[in-house]
């Protein structure tokens, strides 16, 4: 699970990519909550750096969850599943986004 709370920075992005790195390398493809409620911002190298770690690791991920209320947020979501083989879902509630990753 990957909280944001304020500014997402190019340097909590690379420390959420060796985490993710780390996790598939161990236990195969990696299921994924992102809880953006708090996020104040994101940088642009941010929004770049997630295309370019989309791209490069198609494959690492099954599902990922995003909870958030933004629609800024929902469209950047929706670019990045275009570049992994990941099913991808946004929720604005943290319980049901757990649920659907259990697979309930």
């Amino acid at each position: 699970q990957v909280n944001v709370y304020g500014e997402f920075t190019l340097a909590d992005y690379k420390a959420f990519e060796e985490t993710v790195l780390v996790a598939a390398r161990s236990g195969g493809q990696v299921d994924l909550l992102f809880d953006l409620r708090e996020m104040a911002a994101v940088t642009l190298d941010v929004a770049w750096e997630d295309i370019v770690f989309a791209r490069a690791h198609p494959d690492d991920f099954r599902r990922i969850a995003v909870v958030t209320d933004s629609q800024w947020v929902v469209w950047s979501a929706w670019l990045t599943e275009s570049f992994i083989n990941a099913e991808m879902r946004i929720f604005e509630d943290d319980a049901e986004a757990v649920a659907w990753l259990k697979g309930d």
